[in-house]
């Protein structure tokens, strides 16, 4: 590929999932780290792009809608919600963040039976409620412009006011030095709270997460049992991973 045939394809995979990781590029690319470097350097140059460690930014800093993201690595999402829902007995409690992966865990849970579900994510409720005897408690909050999900401050009182089972929890990105992180304020401090409010927490972070800073960091990362992805990360990553303390399952 020449250079410009190289970064339109960078622009349009940033348009599709809103960050990338350099280690991701290198290998869809077939080229080395550093002409990857090059071509982010170039593009963050004419403004098309923010520099992060470890990989780029859509200048908004914004997440892409449900449909938008719902469309990148579908298949390895469906196996990590697989993989999530197998934790899963019949009769637990839990709370499901809402997000394209963590749907993905819903629906691998459409046959368990007597779940009591606290979710933020309208979509999630409905699959899950009014069936096989199933609770569902929808975590009240501002509707969200670009999801059919609940956040803000309301979402996170309500939270404080449960403790579930399991949790399973969505987030913008892991970073090269293996920290969560997310879009904004408001869904970093949910998801920080949602690490709490459960006995088993668990990250769901399809491959596509890793090395990404989505500009917030989510504290409590540490309380995560487990990290549930489609693929290993990187050495360097997976290391960082381990130091922090949850176990890395890949689906």
């Amino acid at each position: 590929m020449l250079a410009e045939q190289r970064q339109k394809f960078i622009l349009d995979q940033l348009a599709a999932s809103g960050a990338l990781a350099i280690s991701e590029l290198v290998s869809e690319l077939d080229v080395s780290r550093e002409t990857v470097r090059r071509d982010l350097n170039a593009l963050a140059a004419r403004g098309l792009l923010i520099l992060t460690h470890g990989g780029a930014l859509t200048p908004e800093r914004a997440e892409p809608d449900t449909q938008t993201r719902a469309a990148v690595n579908a298949e390895g999402k469906r196996a990590i919600g697989v993989r999530a829902a197998e934790l899963v007995p019949d009769g637990a409690s839990l709370i499901l963040d809402y997000g394209t992966t963590t749907h993905t865990v819903a629906q691998a849970l459409h046959g368990h039976h007597n779940l009591l579900v606290y979710t933020n994510d309208i979509t999630i409720a409905m699959l899950l409620g009014r069936r096989n005897g199933n609770r569902v408690v929808v975590l009240g909050g501002e509707l969200q412009d670009n999801e059919d999900a609940t956040h803000g401050w309301d979402t996170i009182e309500q939270l404080s006011r449960y403790h579930a089972d399991f949790a399973f929890i969505g987030t913008g990105g892991i970073t090269a030095d293996g920290q969560m992180s997310d879009f904004s304020r408001s869904a970093a401090e949910l998801r920080s709270r949602m690490l709490l409010a459960a006995s088993v927490a668990c990250v769901v972070a399809d491959h596509t997460k890793f090395g990404r800073n989505a500009g917030v960091l989510v504290k409590h990362f540490e309380k995560a049992a487990y990290l549930i992805s489609d693929m290993a990360p990187e050495p360097e990553l997976a290391a960082a991973l381990k130091e922090r303390g949850p176990v890395l399952r890949i689906a």
